[in-house]
């Protein structure tokens, strides 16, 4: 993921930011954000800095606000990234298969609180575990945004209405691969779909910008309201 500021510009992790509650769901420690005490789920599946950034619960309690149970669980278990390591090493040992089997049990603990609808919004590294959940009845909508690892063969394996939100400066999944996907989706009329590319954006932006930049707040705050239109459309 080079040129991205996914990795050029990591978070400063903090366990008490955001206004929601650290709780156990599924085996996993989730950040949960639930003002409105609701029966429609949106799981965050963060990139590979984790649960604790700071602007991935202020965008976790955003989605409180909108009227869902906001959940971003720890499927780093407490070892997140960090920027120095080897990324393919901490890759072996985090592997999206085992978020993707993570998210299993936290999906059906929500189930047993009698949630009766779930949507799946995966950044970067967590993109991957969101379109794996779309292929199979686990969830009902998904996002994607700034995907990393997708593959043009995983977005014609899914079942439910997906989104694509993508940065036009992304190595990893460049606007090339992201009409691909577009295609792909064009070519399953049965699958609700929107993809968007965004102008100027870089892999990352939606996540990890910086809050002093007028332009940088302005298009991550479009990205998070196009999520939340899509989830409303399709969970409420």
């Amino acid at each position: 993921m080079s040129g991205s500021q996914c990795c050029e510009n990591p978070p400063t992790l903090s366990s008490g930011s955001g206004s929601g509650k650290v709780e156990e769901i599924g085996g996993l420690s989730s950040y949960v954000s639930d003002p409105a005490h609701s029966k429609a789920v949106v799981i965050l599946i963060s990139d590979m800095f984790g649960y604790e950034a700071p602007l991935l619960r202020k965008l976790a309690d955003k989605v409180g606000a909108a009227g869902f149970c906001a959940v971003v669980p720890d499927f780093f278990r407490g070892d997140p990234y960090v920027l120095g390591q080897n990324m393919a090493d901490w890759l072996t040992d985090h592997g999206t298969d085992q978020g993707f089997e993570d998210a299993k049990p936290v999906i059906e603990a929500l189930k047993s609180k009698g949630i009766t609808k779930i949507g799946a919004a995966g950044f970067c590294w967590g993109a991957k575990v969101a379109v794996e959940l779309c292929k199979y009845p686990y969830v009902q909508a998904g996002v994607l945004i700034h995907p990393s690892f997708v593959t043009v063969e995983d977005i014609q394996g899914v079942k439910v209405p997906l989104s694509i939100l993508a940065a036009e400066i992304d190595d990893g999944c460049p606007p090339e691969l992201v009409k691909q996907f577009e295609a792909a989706l064009n070519a399953m009329p049965e699958v609700d779909s929107f993809v968007k590319i965004f102008a100027g954006c870089s892999h990352g932006w939606a996540l990890r910008y910086d809050e002093e930049d007028e332009e940088a707040v302005k298009s991550a705050e479009e990205a998070h309201k196009d999520m939340l239109e899509w989830f409303v459309k399709h969970l409420k």
